[in-house]
């Protein structure tokens, strides 16, 4: 069953639906989660996330990816969140924050989406590779016998994602 189908299931009341659909996607959107918030938020905006997806699987149109859908509602989620605590007590990174031309100091919320965006943007294998190498920390030999490729490639994708990634922060590609 794909996940257009979970959801049209979600929308008529199935919560095995909404499991298996968490099942599919909380462990990606968590990784993604971690590059905007602090670990202490990941598992509360994770669950916010897929009780908006509960309570909104009936407007969801399949015109496009459902791992898309939930990341645009986790993201949302992330959002409010921080624009619920107010402006932060300590500066966020500048260097993720800020692109030529670009004033620093973004509110704690618009930084999130500026981060999201970012991850967005390396949603293929490259960002497959990004999440597992540099934010779950594993080494290449790891990366290549989960995703099932030689490490050569997962070194390819790692310095494709590392060039997307410096042309989103302004950086020029190498």
């Amino acid at each position: 069953m794909d996940d257009d189908e979970l959801i049209t299931r979600l929308a008529g009341g199935d919560d095995t639906a909404l499991r298996e659909l968490f099942n599919r996607h909380a462990r990606i959107l968590a990784a993604r989660l971690r590059a905007v918030l602090p670990p202490s938020d990941v598992e509360d905006v994770l669950q916010e996330t897929f009780i908006a997806a509960w309570k909104g699987a009936s407007s969801y149109r399949p015109e496009g990816r459902a791992g898309g859908w939930l990341w645009v509602i986790a993201r949302n989620q992330a959002a409010l969140l921080l624009r619920k605590r107010g402006p932060a007590l300590a500066p966020l990174e500048e260097t993720v924050l800020t692109k030529p031309g670009q004033a620093a100091g973004l509110d704690p919320a618009e930084a999130a989406l500026v981060r999201a965006d970012i991850a967005a943007a390396l949603s293929g294998p490259e960002g497959d590779v990004l999440r597992l190498m540099y934010i779950e920390d594993r080494p290449v030999a790891e990366v290549a016998a989960l995703l099932g490729v030689p490490a050569g490639t997962v070194k390819s994708r790692a310095h494709r994602a590392r060039r997307v990634l410096r042309a989103a922060l302004g950086g020029g590609t190498r």
